[in-house]
């Protein structure tokens, strides 16, 4: 089996540097296999060596009681149980995002961004070299992000490199392609 699994929402975990060409002995399904998933695992096990596969048919979730996104980082689920989420998203869309998709590395925490209802792929890590042409698609992430950092779109502009002490995160709405753009620093 040399094909790897495609996944909806990280359509290219091998370009994130995620899924790795480097043999394992996979700890769910005991065979061998010649790439490895590195990236997030949220777990009480210490596992390592899960092979995409694995993730794809949510059996390495389930034996392992864990999950490749955080709950709360996901856009539009509220972190108070008595509040209710901005996004209503369906439970097998949750269930999938959460349990059958490779996740990406962020510097602090990992945020999945949303559009038209419902999680968007994560494409790449960018600076701002690489989004330059989406900007006005972008404008309202990044007014957002000028907001929340106090910082000028010239000074975003020079901050936002790949790689970088301020890292971007592209995603792409898997209904309309509509761009999303979020950040954080190490």
């Amino acid at each position: 089996m040399c094909d790897l699994p495609v996944f909806k929402y990280n359509p290219d975990p091998v370009r994130l540097g995620v899924i790795k060409k480097e043999r394992t002995h996979c700890p769910v399904c005991q065979q061998e296999r010649a790439y490895v998933y590195t990236g997030p695992f949220y777990t009480t096990a210490q596992v390592r060596g899960i092979c995409p596969w694995c993730i794809k048919d949510g059996s390495a979730a389930q034996r392992f009681q864990g999950t490749l996104q955080d709950y709360l980082a996901i856009e539009g689920i509220s972190p108070d149980p008595s509040t209710p989420h901005t996004i209503n998203y369906a439970s097998d869309v949750i269930d999938e995002l959460l349990e059958r998709t490779p996740g990406y590395r962020g510097w602090q925490q990992e945020v999945w961004l949303s559009h038209c209802n419902e999680p968007c792929a994560i494409i790449d890590y960018v600076g701002w070299k690489e989004i330059a042409h989406l900007q006005e698609e972008l404008m309202p992430d990044l007014s957002d992000i000028q907001s929340r950092w106090n910082i000028s779109q010239t000074e975003l502009q020079g901050l936002l490199t790949k790689p970088g002490d301020i890292q971007g995160y592209l995603f792409r709405c898997v209904k309309c392609n509509k761009h999303r753009l979020t950040i954080d620093a190490n």
